[in-house]
């Protein structure tokens, strides 16, 4: 399936294509295959591109001088496209403890949507979630999937620290802090894998198009992997189900 797309240009250096605003798996599909023909066609360009829900930020490593044939050229690649050709993805299953300890605002998150914490670990551990794209901070996960019965808008009051592995939910998106950060998702849980590291190639070992399922585990369970991770023991490939 091809989409009617919009070619602009963002900066000097860079084309911003859009996609429907809309958030669809099919989409993702299509986008993640014109990244891919992108790349293998523009190496010698030596270009950067960014996916997000609906829309590729191509940084080119020089100024632009003629937009209109950057666009037609991107058309002509996009027009040329299989689309049949699936992109492969992996199924990553996360551990997360829910214990109170690590879910500060299950409490008031459970009174606001009139589920029981049970209920909710139960809903947010058993659906499988797309990886749509990676931002806000680096390797932050943006998920889709999440039950609509979880649904709920962002804190009014963002907290200032949020922990690192911190497991929220946001609005219709659950996901993962990478790190320390000022955050406004609402925390029922807490991950001991650590999801980005500047050190290895590539820093995050998720990537748009994967799939995560979360499964529940206990406190000792929790440090037990947590120490791994420390001492850099821990092999993320372990987590991959459909490998």
């Amino acid at each position: 399936m091809s989409y009617q797309l919009r070619f602009l240009q963002y900066n000097e250096c860079s084309i911003l294509v859009e996609w429907p605003a809309i958030i669809d798996e099919n989409m993702l599909q299509d986008i993640l295959r014109f990244k891919n023909i992108i790349k293998n066609n523009c190496v010698k360009e030596n270009i950067e591109v960014i996916t997000a829900y609906n829309s590729i930020l191509i940084v080119y490593s020089f100024t632009i001088d003629n937009v209109n044939s950057v666009f037609l050229s991107l058309r002509a690649l996009y027009e040329s496209q299989n689309n049949e050709q699936l992109i492969d993805s992996r199924i990553f299953k996360i551990p997360v403890c829910y214990d109170a300890e690590f879910a500060v605002d299950i409490e008031n998150f459970s009174k606001e949507i009139k589920l029981s914490k049970s209920e909710i670990i139960k809903r947010h551990s058993e659906a499988f979630y797309t990886v749509f794209f990676t931002g806000f901070l680096p390797g932050f996960l943006y998920l889709g999937g999440l039950n609509s019965t979880l649904h709920l808008n962002r804190k009014i009051t963002p907290s200032l620290n949020v922990k690192k592995g911190s497991v929220g939910i946001g609005g219709k998106q659950t996901g993962i802090y990478p790190q320390d950060s000022p955050g406004g998702w609402h925390i029922i849980g807490n991950s001991p894998i650590e999801l980005f590291n500047s050190k290895q190639n590539p820093p995050c070992f998720i990537k748009a198009g994967d799939k995560v399922k979360f499964y529940p585990i206990t406190k000792s369970e929790y440090l037990k992997i947590q120490n791994k991770v420390l001492l850099s023991t821990f092999n993320s490939k372990k987590l991959i189900v459909n490998d």
